[in-house]
């Protein structure tokens, strides 16, 4: 454990020290929220018939959670293999999980910290509110969702061949599902066999239960367990393909 918390202390430095992953997980998120809600004004939307600042919280949220637990995790991985540093650490006495669960770990912590910055933003300028009740569910939703993400973002980095291509791929990958996931816009605007799509992967399924927690009138804890049991069953899947397919040498050698 003192081993994994000293790994998680040099990945966040390493995170602190990266101005690229500092915009696009810190910064990024918080402009978004400001030109959504300034664009499209802060009537209600969607079926819960919530503020536009309230639906926009918890879905520009969850993009957050995205970017620090998924986008930045794959193009750095990436880097770091195809330039051998992975292959250098993994050279070490550190066990294996060891670096794995400090990177997951910084991608939780990170994750919270976005959050929580959009949170105050909305709160200060939208007057948007948190149940108290469901404060643990947004907690446990946006720790499920990075596990999950951080573990695909493993997954995918296998399949990706160079650095250079990382980012792009990345953003190819998500933007789409941004888009019909209920990140952006409500689900129930769009084509219901995009919605059928948008179902089958996880980013709906993390928005939507950050969306039903921030809703004002859900009573209770706010846990939507089928969108948790979903991520969990991501978080299998691509805990699998990981273990079998996760390299620490660049590509070319590998191959």
């Amino acid at each position: 454990m003192t081993m994994l918390l000293h790994q998680a202390r040099y990945d966040l430095r390493g995170f602190l020290r990266n101005r690229q992953a500092r915009f696009f997980t810190l910064l990024l998120p918080l402009i978004f929220m400001v030109i959504f809600v300034g664009v499209f004004g802060n009537h209600t939307v969607g079926p819960e018939h919530v503020k536009a600042s309230t639906y926009y919280v918890p879905g520009i949220s969850a993009m957050a959670v995205i970017s620090a637990s998924f986008v930045n995790l794959v193009i750095t991985i990436t880097s770091q293999r195809e330039t051998g540093v992975l292959k250098r650490r993994r050279a070490t006495p550190v066990p294996a999980w060891v670096i794995i669960g400090g990177r997951t770990l910084t991608s939780m912590g990170v994750s919270l910290v976005a959050m929580g910055v959009l949170l105050v933003l909305g709160r200060v300028a939208y007057g948007v509110t948190l149940p108290g009740a469901t404060v643990p569910a947004v907690i446990l939703t946006a720790v499920l969702g990075s596990a999950t993400f951080c573990v695909i973002g493993y997954a995918l980095s296998s399949a990706i061949g160079s650095a250079d291509s990382a980012q792009p791929m990345v953003q190819a990958i998500m933007l789409p599902l941004y888009f019909i996931s209920g990140v952006f816009i409500p689900n129930p605007n769009l084509p219901s066999w995009l919605q059928h799509v948008a179902k089958f992967f996880p980013v709906e399924h993390l928005a939507d239960g950050l969306h039903h927690a921030y809703d004002p009138a859900v009573h209770g804890s706010g846990i939507v367990w089928s969108d948790l049991g979903a991520l969990a069953a991501w978080t299998a899947v691509g805990l699998i393909v990981a273990l079998r397919r996760f390299a620490w040498s660049p590509a070319v050698a590998a191959g």
